[in-house]
């Protein structure tokens, strides 16, 4: 079976880092042909090992083989694959080989550099994939680790010899501590698991009965492991409040922001908030508590972070602040959806339960979804930026006569992502709005609140992402047009196929993407679930009224930023007092999160580490030097016996002797004898 060789998936790229990292000196583009090889093999390996899974009728396949055994804890190292798995893997693959071909173009200037940069993202697709076809949470959170670090190295990527090292190097910094502070709640959520569960394996894990034996008799631990591991989802996938660090990740290359952002890291959280859905929904006292907080999380990350974009000039700023909001939705979807059938299987409901699954569809929907226009965004920008040198909007405007497929292939993006009618970005956040109010309207108003944060949304997130359009590539050329550069062929290429699938992925839902949510959800232990059809849910989305407002509401956004920055018949400066408004201050200085975040650091971080510094050097080093102080000390005692005089000698030895003599009979009267 081609399953069998599933394993193979996350070793071909990192074979690839290997070949990359020893001989890539010596390779034409610096092994960046290697890296397209590794990524698009692992891709049609995915495809192959979908196919079969898909066809083969499988609720899921398990490959696993043991790895450590501590006390009556197993630990083992494997494959796990079911529906889930399979969407994850064909589109991180995919979109992953895009990048690594567009990349042959936009680095292309980079001279000895290209070997690292190469090395570096194999190794970035492999903890991806690593992660997605792992068989437990342990080897899961291995992958999740391998990222992290890589995250690290690429953003980072110009932070040697760059007239912006400085600044660059302290994203990747930022970023890598910041996502650090996730990664210690998910490991800690992991202990408690291990302890409440014995197994970190998936197949012990996705149990119901086993879920509701633990939540009957530790409902507090599992809780806090929920949380735990909901903890490290914010940490990477970058929610309120570790949500900073993305903005700042758009330091390195574009293409690095494409994977990031697209196809592997970011969407990490949102397949582990998926993919660990049953702690949340079985747990019976608090689960459905928790899916509260994390679909309050999701909605207010959403609105928050596009609140960020309306007054951005930054092209790729604009777009990492469109994906924290688009994360937000995902986040939403899963929430509302998991509230839905933690109802539904408290109170025997299977209309909730049935209602539940779809919002759990839409936000893996909605992360298909986002994954092909966000990476066709991200990259357009790049050629962008590779053209007119400068990621300032204000010195762009009329790019279209002189990149054209840029400009109408980012269109397609930003049609998609607007929820425009009939594209793939309409079908899935519409479900995830209907997800939100069919929570609300089901018992939990607060829902309908979170609701109401993601209509707005999606009127900002039409308004900003056209007012990106038009201020690139219509109206007057800026200073930066008039000597732009030729698009690149090679950087084309990409655009054009992922602007078919970031147009027409919606269609998926009407062939069989529902199948594989409910196998997936089938495989975690949840019974009962009867996934609707694609036709059931686009009936369902046109019967709703909501639909129709969100429609207007992204239509009046793209007229607004069409008055705006093209006809130029209003003003923005009337709004915001040429810039001098608080609120246009409050915007553009991120609601002062960095500065919130320095002063953590230095007063609440800096005081910590001082601290520890003390205790190490004064505590654990003072133990240490004081033991072996007292050797050497001993050994100069000892030394300066050793005089040379048999005399000397022969009188440390009587001493000895009567030293014993007297030892004896003391232990000897003390025992009575």
């Amino acid at each position: 079976m081609i399953m069998d060789y599933a394993w193979l998936i996350p070793c071909l790229p990192i074979l690839c880092f290997v070949i990359v990292g020893l001989l890539g000196w010596k390779m034409r583009e610096g092994g960046g042909f290697v890296a397209i090889l590794g990524a698009a093999a692992a891709c049609v390996l995915s495809i192959l090992v979908a196919y079969e899974f898909i066809s083969g009728d499988y609720t899921s396949y398990t490959y696993d083989m043991k790895w450590l055994i501590i006390g009556n804890f197993e630990i083992n190292f494997g494959v796990y694959i079911d529906g889930l798995t399979c969407i994850m893997m064909l589109f991180s693959s995919f979109i992953s080989t895009m990048i690594f071909v567009y990349s042959i173009g936009y680095m292309d200037d980079q001279g000895a550099k290209k070997t690292r940069y190469y090395g570096e993202i194999s190794l970035f697709l492999t903890g991806m994939l690593g992660l997605i076809v792992s068989s437990n949470f342990l080897q899961m959170f291995i992958f999740w680790e391998i990222m992290g670090l890589c995250s690290y190295l690429l953003i980072g990527f110009w932070s040697y010899d760059h007239p912006e090292a400085k600044e660059k190097s302290s994203a990747a910094k930022k970023a890598f501590l910041v996502t650090r502070a996730g990664d210690v709640c998910l490991m800690g959520g992991l202990f408690i698991m291990l302890y409440l569960f014995k197994s970190l394996d998936y197949v012990n894990i996705f149990d119901m009965s086993a879920i509701q034996s633990v939540a009957a008799s530790e409902p507090i631990l599992l809780t806090l492991a929920g949380l735990l591991v909901f903890g490290g989802v914010i940490g990477k996938s970058a929610q309120f409040p570790l949500h900073d660090w993305l903005p700042d990740a758009m330091a390195g290359p574009t293409t690095v922001s494409a994977l990031i952002h697209a196809a592997t890291m970011v969407k990490a959280g949102v397949y582990l908030t998926a993919r660990a859905m049953p702690l949340y929904v079985f747990n019976a006292e608090y689960g459905q508590n928790v899916l509260l907080f994390i679909g309050f999380i999701g909605g207010f990350t959403a609105i928050f972070a596009a609140s960020m974009a309306l007054n951005n000039f930054n092209i790729k700023k604009v777009l990492a602040y469109s994906t924290l909001s688009q994360l937000g939705y995902m986040i939403l979807a899963l929430g509302a959806g998991g509230w839905l059938m933690a109802e539904g299987y408290a109170t025997g409901d299977h209309h909730l339960i049935a209602l539940g699954a779809l919002g759990y569809l839409a936000g893996v929907f909605h992360m298909l979804n986002h994954a092909f226009f966000k990476g066709l965004l991200f990259l357009c920008s790049g050629s962008v930026i590779h053209c007119t040198g400068t990621e300032d909007m204000r010195l762009m405007g009329g790019l279209l006569k002189k990149i054209p497929v840029t400009g109408w292939t980012m269109l397609c993006g930003c049609i998609s992502i607007a929820g425009v009618p009939i594209f793939s970005g309409f079908w899935s956040k519409d479900m995830v709005l209907e997800a939100a109010m069919n929570a609300g309207s089901n018992g939990e108003t607060f829902f309908v609140v979170l609701f109401a944060l993601g209509i707005v949304t999606a009127f900002m997130t039409a308004f900003y992402m056209f007012r990106m359009w038009f201020m690139t590539f219509t109206g007057e050329p800026g200073e930066n047009v008039k000597h732009c550069h030729h698009e690149s062929k090679i950087m084309v290429s990409p655009l054009v196929i992922l602007a078919v699938f970031a147009l027409f992925s919606g269609l998926l839902v009407f062939a069989g993407l529902g199948s594989l949510v409910e196998n997936a959800l089938t495989a975690m232990g949840f019974p009962s679930i009867e996934m609707e059809t694609g036709e059931e849910i686009a009936e369902a989305i046109f019967s709703n009224v909501w639909t129709y407002v969100s429609i207007a509401l992204a239509l009046i956004g793209i007229l607004l930023a069409y008055l705006m920055y093209t006809r130029k018949a209003i003003n923005p400066g009337k709004f915001n007092r040429n810039g001098e408004s608080a609120l246009y201050k409050l915007l553009a200085n991120r609601y002062f999160f960095p500065q919130l975040y320095d002063q953590i650091s230095w007063k609440l971080g800096a005081g910590i580490a001082k601290g520890v510094d003390a205790f190490d050097r004064n505590i654990i080093d003072g133990t240490v030097n004081g033991l072996s102080n007292a050797v050497i000390g001993s050994g100069d005692v000892v030394s300066r016996m050793e005089t040379g005089h048999v005399r000397d000698y022969a009188t440390v030895v009587v001493a000895g002797v009567v030293v014993l003599i007297l030892v004896f009979a003391i232990v000897f009267c003390a025992g009575g004898m």
